[in-house]
């Protein structure tokens, strides 16, 4: 089965820390949602697997769509696709677009799970990342989201934060917990050049949190909410049971999928292909996308680095019937030594990163990757 992914390209306001493809230029919407709606008729063949098992609507900020546009989409991709099979449609959304009038129409379309950009509870924390709501607006948002029948609720949370240490990342993961959501992303904040934290950072008025900090409170997320019943199922997520976030474990997977609008991505099994991060040359349709077609090494490398930022990590009689026995037993030999240190485990056929090691993942995903 198939994903599908639409990237709403608009914020109202710019966050410090946000790299991703965005405009703030709002009276672009209409023609943008023309052009997506365009882009999906023409495009639906690249799929070679016809059956949805999820639509995911990200940004950007999606939540600056009436839900009506919202609707337009789904209704489109149900007459061009098999959804009879569809189990997650999901929203990314502000907490201050939630208003009642929002959800109430939310619920007609078809999204069953929203995604809550909240972030922090802390105000202080929230006005220096530029977030347009407060912590009292994203209390409430999550609680009218409850209040209109939605119950797969995941919110984001950014950690590692210059300035806020592990007693507000305590009060914030107690928020969580008391607001009785589904999923947590708890994402650590990166410092991006093209952003206003970067521009900071090269002035030198901001700097990163050093790394016993950074493992400090990875540590306090992961024992939080690991002791509380949350699943961490893979380095960035945590979830109640059954409540995995679909869309991007197909990701993680190597499943297909399609992405429409500016700068989304798609990938069909064979080839990887991007349309242009620009706005206007989204629009003209002239030389929209970029593509590249993997190997047989860039698969490999693929599945090793999807695999092992998941809490079950590699299948190595998969490895074996996909790339070839050598490649199984070249594998387990670069993994002896990280295995010896603790840093991967391994449990019949399953090579995996304990969730306690995530934080060194990166390290050890490079040193198993077949370089030539």
């Amino acid at each position: 089965m198939a994903g599908l992914y639409f990237h709403i390209p608009f914020c109202k306001r710019i966050c410090a820390y946000c790299d991703f493809f965005k405009s703030a230029d709002l009276r672009m919407r209409g023609p943008v949602v023309e052009a997506m709606h365009r882009e999906l008729q023409q495009e639906a063949g690249f799929l070679p697997e016809r059956r949805l098992r999820t639509i995911y609507f990200g940004g950007g900020t999606p939540s600056l769509l009436e839900p009506e546009t919202i609707r337009s989409f789904i209704d489109q991709a149900a007459g061009l696709f098999d959804c009879t099979e569809l189990e997650e449609c999901t929203l990314e959304a502000n907490p201050d677009d939630l208003t009642p009038d929002y959800l109430a129409r939310l619920a007609r379309t078809g999204v069953n799970r929203l995604s809550i950009g909240v972030q922090s509870f802390d105000d202080g924390e929230l006005r220096m990342m530029n977030r347009r709501h407060t912590a009292a607006t994203a209390r409430s948002a999550v609680r009218r989201a409850q209040e209109a029948g939605f119950d797969n609720i995941a919110v984001d949370l950014i950690f590692g934060v210059p300035g806020f240490g592990s007693d507000t990342l305590r009060r914030n993961l107690q928020e969580l917990l008391d607001l009785g959501i589904q999923h947590i992303s708890a994402y650590h904040l990166t410092i991006e050049p093209q952003t206003t934290f970067g521009r900071r950072a090269a002035r030198g008025s901001l700097s990163p949190v050093d790394e016993q900090t950074s493992e400090t409170e990875y540590l306090l997320i992961h024992r939080t909410l690991t002791n509380a019943g949350f699943d961490h199922y893979e380095i960035s997520n945590y979830a109640r049971p059954q409540r995995y976030a679909l869309h991007n474990s197909a990701y993680w997977e190597g499943d297909p999928y399609l992405g429409i609008g500016p700068a989304a991505h798609s990938f069909d099994g064979e080839q990887r292909r991007w349309a242009v991060a620009d706005i206007g040359r989204y629009l003209d349709g002239t030389e929209r996308y970029g593509s590249e077609r993997l190997t047989a090494r860039d698969r490999y490398n693929e599945t090793v680095m999807t695999s092992l930022r998941r809490a079950e990590g590699i299948d190595l009689g998969a490895v074996a019937e996909r790339f070839g026995n050598r490649r199984r037993t070249e594998l387990l030999q670069a993994a002896e030594p990280w295995i010896e240190a603790g840093d991967l485990a391994q449990q019949g056929e399953r090579l995996y990163i304990p969730p306690e090691r995530f934080l060194l993942s990166d390290a050890v995903i490079a040193a198993l990757f077949w370089e030539c």
